[in-house]
């Protein structure tokens, strides 16, 4: 018998998901494991790739098991992950990558700031490649990472064997296969997928010259699309860790945003017309054009990092699910708050958003519990438009309540805010060429009706939302279908896997004109935070 399923595996920042889906798209069966974060001084954030895989197999195997599907049946695996970098020593034993000098600790997480001063200087010297950056490197990529790791752990970057982003290790991990994925190296690393190649005087220029010189042995000299056969599939070693039979494909990896992205806009009708929208810890903006489109300060354009074929535009914002809870963290009545929605079985976010609604009378209505309560959340920083690390949160029109209705308020001020950096990021993609018709949403935090409708709102875009409950983790099972050949390529899987499941129609009049109103004062007061830093 032919196989009929498909497994996605999705780590992001803290937990490894798989999911089994038919070939129709639909879920089977998911299971999850958490993966542990360690933090420390100087914006350091680590985690472990031994346990990362360890999460992966447990996950894998439960989900296969819940769905009661023989391994054989099993046609191909995909795997996304964030945008972290893992560095491995001989015989790919970790390394450690900080002042803990553990080993385990061997990736230096993607919201890992440690390097902003090598940004810096990158950024200083003009390369041409920045070009395809949005015309500034992110704090966040490969490159100033590396370069933080050669100048303040020398020792350890010479041992390294191989520098990985997280996809990429994953699929060595399955397969013994050093191939990266376009998606990986195209959007971090700085490969320029459109001309096939590494550009070495970049390296020779910001004092990674010793990679140029090894011919890029360590960051990947077979560079393949998403979703291309890696190897000869699942090890033997490998396979009897997850779970498989051996030799089931594994399709090349992807960022995790971006399997959110094929696995949403290909529902939407054009990918062309539609933006995807990844709301989790962070969010993720894509949009996918026929010719390059250059925004300042708007990373890409990149040639087939999404979308084989087509060029994409990524932009985003550094903390946006992330953001939320900060913000209701500071509040006196939160932890009151807390207690009352976990006995309710909810987490505090949908019980806020079931009171604004209830409160003001309906989703969008909940805009006018406001009064004049602005929030810009950069607590992180600005990564797009105005790519802008040192960026910080404001809060401006704080009074003194301190009870429920007052954190109901901070908590769709602050939802608004991220909607208004999302229409930035929308207007200034349209002024350099790069329209779009709609908003494909996805990601954990981007669940609720009144996020949504918030969102379609504040934009003045249909949002609309696929009926995939786990459209990051179908995303990647579509690149174990075309690895298995259960589609004949990743255009079809996307039209064929996902579905849209409703649509959020912007609101008009008296809520459309707040909006406006309030997105002018966002504006005003992200220029007054320039100013006054």
């Amino acid at each position: 018998m032919e196989p009929r399923y498909v497994i996605g595996v999705d780590v992001g920042t803290g937990s490894a998901r798989a999911g089994l889906f038919d070939a129709s798209g639909r879920m089977l069966a998911a299971a999850k494991r958490d993966i542990s974060l360690f933090q420390a001084q100087g914006s350091i954030v680590e985690q472990s790739s031994n346990e990362i895989w360890q999460a992966v197999c447990a996950s894998v195997n439960q989900a296969v098991a819940e769905a009661g599907v023989p391994p054989e049946q099993v046609g191909g695996i995909g795997f996304d992950a964030t945008c972290s970098l893992v560095v491995l020593g001989p015989g790919g034993e970790p390394l450690a990558v900080g002042p803990s000098e553990d080993p385990e600790r061997n990736i230096i997480v993607w919201m890992d700031h440690r390097a902003v001063a090598q940004a810096e200087r990158i950024n200083a010297s003009g390369h041409a490649v920045l070009k395809y950056v949005g015309g500034r490197i992110s704090p966040e990529m490969e490159t100033p990472k590396l370069l933080w790791l050669l100048e303040n752990r020398p020792a350890q970057f010479d041992a390294a064997w191989q520098f990985f982003d997280l996809a990429d290790f994953l699929s060595w991990r399955a397969t013994g296969d050093l191939a990266r994925s376009t998606c990986t190296v195209t959007c971090k690393w700085t490969y320029l997928a459109h001309e096939k190649r590494w550009d070495g005087s970049y390296f020779r220029q910001v004092g990674l010259g010793v990679l140029a010189e090894e011919d890029f042995a360590r960051i990947g000299r077979q560079i393949v699309e998403p979703g291309t056969p890696v190897g000869n599939g699942l090890t033997e070693a490998a396979a009897r860790e997850l779970g498989l039979r051996p030799g089931t494909p594994v399709g090349a990896g992807m960022i995790d945003a971006h399997a959110g992205g094929i696995g949403t806009v290909g529902a939407g009708g054009d990918a062309q017309a539609s933006m995807a929208y990844v709301f989790g810890t962070s969010s993720c903006t894509m949009t996918s054009t026929r010719e390059p489109v250059f925004v300042p300060g708007v990373w890409g354009p990149y040639f087939s990092a999404m979308v084989p074929g087509l060029w994409l535009n990524e932009g985003g914002q550094s903390a946006t699910g992330a953001a939320i809870d900060r913000l209701l963290a500071m509040h006196p009545a939160a932890a009151e708050a807390r207690r009352r929605a976990e006995s309710a079985g909810e987490s505090l976010p949908e019980m806020l958003a079931g009171l604004a609604a209830q409160k003001a009378g309906g989703l969008s209505q909940a805009a006018q519990l406001l009064a004049g309560l602005h929030v810009v959340p950069e607590f992180l920083g600005n990564r797009a438009p105005f790519a802008d690390p040192h960026a910080r949160a404001i809060i401006a029109g704080l009074d003194m309540e301190s009870d429920l209705d007052s954190l109901v308020a901070l908590y769709v001020a602050g939802l608004c805010g991220i909607g208004y950096g999302l229409r930035q990021i929308i207007e200034v993609q349209a002024t350099a060429g790069a329209p779009i018709a709609q908003v494909v949403i996805s990601g954990g935090a981007g669940r609720g009706d009144l996020v949504r409708q918030l969102l379609a709102d504040v934009t003045g875009k249909p949002v609309l939302a696929t009926e995939a409950e786990e459209p990051v983790l179908l995303g990647a099972a579509m690149l174990g279908a075309v690895a298995g050949e259960l589609s004949p390529d990743l255009q079809s899987a996307m039209a064929s896997m996902s579905h849209i499941g409703r649509t959020y129609a912007p609101a008009q009049g008296e809520i459309a004109a707040l909006h406006e109103a309030r997105y002018r004062a966002f504006e005003q007061l992200q220029m007054v935070g320039r100013e006054i830093r």
